[in-house]
């Protein structure tokens, strides 16, 4: 059963690659969704597939280089919608 994470990223994630980081990892894990940048300078993303892949994928995005910038993170789960046919950076 798929499932949906959504997440909201703080620190100084914007401007050091995160969302297509972010993305490339989410392509790997052949995950659905998208990641974009927020007025406050936050990142948020929705992210669906099964269970492992998912906490995969947080995992890399907290290993990675741009990861190392995260102040704070807020995850919330819910149930995939299916509305997603890709992972995309949204403006």
């Amino acid at each position: 059963m798929n499932q949906r994470i959504t997440v909201r990223y703080e620190g100084r994630v914007q401007g050091v690659g995160f969302r297509y980081t972010v993305m490339s990892l989410a392509q790997e894990q052949r995950l659905t969704g998208w990641v974009k940048n927020e007025l406050d300078g936050s990142v948020s993303l929705a992210a669906e597939g099964k269970e492992e892949p998912l906490m995969e994928f947080l995992s890399a995005i907290r290993r990675s280089n741009p990861g190392r910038y995260i102040t704070n993170e807020r995850i919330r789960r819910s149930t995939a919608t299916g509305e997603f046919s890709c992972f995309s950076v949204r403006h």
